[in-house]
C-alpha cells in the first residue's frame, strides 16, 4: 500500500488506525516517522515519505515517534495473507530465525542465498535480513525496558543483542535516546521469578473491531489437561521454544489488546514467544479487509456486521496441530482431548511451572514416532495415520513451521494415506495460518451452511477470506468453543 500516495495521506489525515503496521510515514521536516495513527498534528503532503515497514524508515535515516510508538503497532497483515518467498520470510524472521540462524539459515530454509534474498526483501520491504531483525530486537528493547525492571545487561540479551555496545548503539540510532532515557518515562513494573522462570506482563496490541469468543473459546474447549488449562478468567498453556520452554497466561482486554503473562527459562526467548502467542490468536489480522468483503455476502453479512472481527484460532506449533488434528478425526471435542492427554502424559517432556495444570510441553514428532500403542485408545488405521505423519515431520519431508510452503505443505499431505480433505484444511486454516481454507466436511461448517440455507459448493465468493468465513459457519451451532466459559458471548466491552 506504501506505494499509493494518495490512498496513504487519505489514511494520515484520517489518524486511521486500521493502517497501523500496514505502512511508515517518514517525515523529512523533522526526521521521524510514525504510524498512521499518530495523534501528532499531520505533516504537509510535500514532507511525507511512506515505507513498507519500520526497518524500512529506518535505513532512510528516521527515527521512531516518540509520540505513537509505531514499533508497538500490530504486525502487518499482508504477511499472513501472502504466501510467496518476501512474506515467508518476513514470518521467519519475527519468529527470530535470523537471532538464531543467521542470514544464511534463513536463506537456506527458504531456498535462496544470502545475497539473493537480500534483494529480494530490499526490493519487497525496503530492507534485508540484518535490518528486519535489527528493528525487532529495537522493539523488544524498549517493551522491555519500559514493562520490566531487568537489568540493562539482561535486557540486551534478552532483545537478542550480541553486546551492550551494539544495544545502546542502536537503541540510540532508533530512538535518540539511551536506555536509561527511555526507561526513566514510564512506570515499570517488577519482574518477578518463580520456578526458574522469570515472568514479563505485556499488553499484545491487536486491531479493533477485535471479538475473542470464538478464539479463546476454541482454545480453552478443547484444552489438553498438563499442556493447557482454564482457570482465574484465563487461558494459560505451556510453550516449547527453541532455547529451553516457557508458560503463557491470557486474558482478553476490552478493544486493541490481550494481556499476557509470560514466564521463560531463558529471558532471551521472549521476542519469539510473543511471536508465537500473536499468532495462536491471530492479532495481526486484519478485522476491516475481512468485514468488508464477507460482509457484502447475503447470507453471511448479517452475522459478519453483528459480531465484526472474529479471530482464527490458531497455534503456536504447526507439527502440534497436525497431530491434535489427527486425535481429533472423527471423534467427539472431548474424546480428542482424552487422547491427547494420554499421549501427553506418555511422551511429553515434564516441566515444573507455577502455574495449576501446567505439567507437561506438547511432545515432538520424534517423541511421538516412539509412542507405544497402548498410549494411542483408537483404531488402528488412524495409528497408522498418525504415524506416517510424525514420520513425514519428523524427517523433514513435510514442513509446517511459521515459514512453509503452503502449497507445498499441502502437497505433501495430501500424499500421506489417511490425511483427508478435512484434516488437510484444518491443517492449513490453524497450523499454516491460511486465511483461504474451508473445511467444508466439517460437521459444524455444514449445519452453519443448513442454518443459512446455502450451499458450500460455491463459495468462491467468500476468497481469500474463507478461513474466517468458517469461523462465522461455526458461531451458528451451539458448540462450546464459541464462548468464554462465565463470559457473554462477543462481551460489548471487547469491540
Amino acid at each position: 500500500m506504501h506505494t499509493d500516495e494518495a490512498a496513504c495521506l487519505r489514511a494520515i489525515r484520517a489518524k486511521d488506525a486500521r493502517f497501523d503496521g500496514v505502512f511508515y510515514t517518514g517525515v523529512t521536516s523533522t526526521g521521524i516517522y510514525c504510524r498512521p495513527s499518530c495523534p501528532a498534528r499531520t505533516p504537509q503532503a510535500g514532507n511525507v515519505r511512506f515505507y513498507p515497514t519500520a526497518a524500512a524508515a529506518q535505513a532512510a535515516g528516521f527515527r521512531a515517534c516518540k509520540r505513537c510508538l509505531p514499533g508497538a503497532a500490530p504486525g502487518s497483515p499482508e504477511w499472513d495473507v501472502r504466501g510467496d518467498t518476501v512474506a515467508r520470510a518476513m514470518r521467519l524472521i519475527d519468529d527470530g530465525v535470523v537471532d538464531r540462524e543467521g542470514v544464511p539459515g534463513l536463506a537456506a530454509t527458504l531456498g535462496y542465498s544470502p545475497r539473493q534474498l537480500q534483494r529480494l526483501l530490499a526490493d519487497g520491504v525496503g530492507a534485508g535480513p540484518v535490518a528486519l531483525a535489527r528493528t525487532r530486537r529495537a522493539h523488544t528493547a524498549r517493551t522491555l525496558l519500559e514493562a520490566t525492571d531487568l537489568r540493562l545487561t539482561d535486557v540486551a540479551y534478552a532483545s537478542g543483542f550480541s553486546s551492550l555496545r551494539s544495544f545502546n548503539a542502536t537503541i540510540a540510532e532508533v530512538y535518540a535516546a539511551t536506555p536509561t532515557e527511555l526507561r526513566a518515562r514510564t512506570r515499570r513494573r517488577p519482574t518477578p521469578s518463580s520456578g526458574g522462570l522469570t515472568f514479563v506482563d505485556l499488553t499484545l496490541p491487536t486491531r479493533t473491531p477485535f471479538c475473542p469468543c470464538n478464539v479463546f473459546g476454541h482454545l480453552i474447549a478443547t484444552a489438553i489437561p498438563g499442556v493447557e488449562s482454564f482457570h482465574d478468567g484465563a487461558y494459560h498453556r505451556t510453550l516449547r521454544l527453541p532455547s529451553g520452554y516457557g508458560v503463557v497466561s491470557l486474558w482478553p482486554a476490552g478493544a486493541g489488546g490481550v494481556r499476557a503473562r509470560l514466564g521463560l527459562t531463558d529471558v532471551s526467548q521472549l521476542p519469539t514467544a510473543i511471536s508465537r502467542v500473536r499468532r495462536l490468536l491471530d492479532l495481526d489480522a486484519d478485522p476491516v479487509a475481512v468485514a468488508d468483503h464477507l460482509g457484502r455476502d447475503p447470507h453471511l453479512g448479517a452475522l459478519v456486521r453483528k459480531h465484526p472481527g472474529r479471530r482464527i484460532p490458531r497455534s503456536v506449533d504447526g507439527d502440534e496441530l497436525a497431530v491434535r488434528i489427527v486425535l481429533g478425526q472423527q471423534v467427539s471435542t472431548a474424546a480428542a482431548q482424552t487422547h491427547g492427554a494420554r499421549l501427553v502424559t506418555a511422551v511429553g517432556a515434564a516441566v515444573e511451572t507455577p502455574v495449576p495444570g501446567l505439567t507437561h510441553l506438547f511432545p515432538t514428532a520424534e517423541a511421538v514416532a516412539e509412542v507405544p500403542d497402548s498410549a494411542l485408545a483408537f483404531p488402528d488405521s488412524r495409528r497408522q495415520t498418525l504415524r506416517r505423519l510424525v514420520r513425514a515431520l519428523a524427517g523433514s519431508e513435510l514442513d509446517l513451521g511459521v515459514g512453509a510452503d503452503r502449497a507445498e505443505a499441502r502437497r505433501t499431505l495430501a500424499g500421506l494415506k489417511g490425511i483427508g480433505p478435512w484434516s488437510i484444511e484444518m491443517i492449513a486454516m490453524r497450523g499454516l495460518g491460511d486465511p483461504d481454507a474451508l473445511p467444508a466436511t466439517d460437521l459444524g461448517v455444514v449445519r452453519g451452511a443448513e442454518a443459512l440455507g446455502i450451499s458450500l459448493a460455491g463459495n468462491d465468493c467468500w476468497r481469500p477470506w474463507r478461513s474466517y468465513a468458517t469461523q462465522y459457519l461455526w458461531a451458528l451451532t451451539p458448540h462450546v468453543v464459541n464462548t468464554i466459559p462465565g463470559r457473554p458471548a462477543c462481551h460489548p466491552e471487547d469491540q
